[in-house]
């Protein structure tokens, strides 16, 4: 670690503390072209946890077919039952078999995974955006009615590879229409890495228009075209403090041209540590387990935080 760095100096208008919603072993993992052991897995998230993250989402019931990393979700999920049960360990269903596996292992947090452009949802779902709400309608109607936490992914929100850039009116129609369903909280993904700040402030400040308050609002942005760090920061200016990052920058989007991931979560906090924004997370712990990681994954981090940190290229 480099002492005393970054200096912490405020800047008036963000808020006192983040939340990072950590999607490493799960959005991360999934992307991977080698399938990650089960009891790596669970050490990941025990590390993250013990680097103090307090959400870490852990995998996701989708068929194995579909996801072969993340096949092992009942073996890894009751190897996580002694970690502390104030730590929020959502996981991701894509429909009402997804949700009954969840159930059944004690998860309770869910995520559905829904999309604002035609296109994808196709590519993802194989289902028009509206047939896909009609899908989540009665996984969220149950997974509520047992009071577990829903939240709700909407991908694409600022460009798609296929439609090119998204129209605000639309993401804010499958937002809105994610939340009537029931969810608790919502992420918009730019899931390709092409949003700008402007653009960002835009959609959130249109999101408000509609009545939808900021403070259901996430935000989960790739870093394709280095502006991750940027966004956040606009997101931040508009009050957001839940933000979505994944340890050691693992992950992305197989659409996305020239990818470099999901923006990473040692970076984020190395910003947050500058500006006084508390996240209660340890960047050096965190900084050590995305080592770890990337030793078992045969690879360096790409997490630029990571390299700095640990002297490695």
């Amino acid at each position: 670690m480099t002492d005393g760095l970054p200096m912490a100096v405020p800047v008036e208008g963000l808020p006192p503390r983040v939340r990072i919603h950590e999607v490493g072993a799960r959005d991360g993992l999934q992307n991977e072209k080698a399938v990650v052991p089960t009891e790596v897995k669970a050490e990941f998230i025990h590390r993250l946890v013990h680097a103090g993250l307090t959400t870490v989402e852990a995998t996701s019931f989708v068929r194995p077919e579909w996801v072969p990393q993340l096949a092992d979700a009942e073996e890894l999920f009751p190897l996580l039952g002694d970690l502390d049960p104030e730590i929020a360990l959502p996981v991701l269903v894509p429909n009402a078999r997804g949700l009954d596996r969840a159930m059944a292992l004690g998860a309770r947090r869910v995520a559905v995974f829904g999309s604002a452009t035609e296109s994808f949802a196709q590519a993802n779902l194989n289902r028009t955006v509206d047939e896909s709400l009609a899908m989540f309608a009665p996984v969220v109607e149950r997974a509520r009615a047992d009071r577990m936490h829903v939240r709700g992914y909407l991908s694409m929100c600022f460009g798609d590879p296929w439609e090119g850039p998204v129209p605000v009116h639309q993401v804010v129609r499958v937002a809105k229409a994610l939340l009537d369903l029931g969810c608790d909280e919502l992420s918009l993904g730019d899931t390709i890495g092409v949003a700008t700040p402007g653009h960002v402030r835009t959609l959130l400040a249109e999101l408000n228009e509609e009545g939808v308050p900021t403070d259901v609002l996430g935000v989960h942005f790739h870093d394709t075209y280095g502006q991750a760090l940027a966004n956040t920061l606009a997101a931040l200016q508009h009050g957001v403090t839940t933000v979505d990052s994944s340890a050691g920058g693992l992950g992305g989007c197989p659409y996305a041209k020239s990818a470099t991931g999901n923006l990473a979560t040692e970076d984020l906090v190395w910003m947050l540590d500058g500006l006084g924004v508390a996240t209660g997370v340890d960047l050096g712990r965190l900084t050590a387990t995305s080592v770890w990681l990337a030793e078992r994954l045969g690879r360096p981090s790409p997490s630029r935080t990571v390299r700095a940190l640990s002297h490695k290229e």
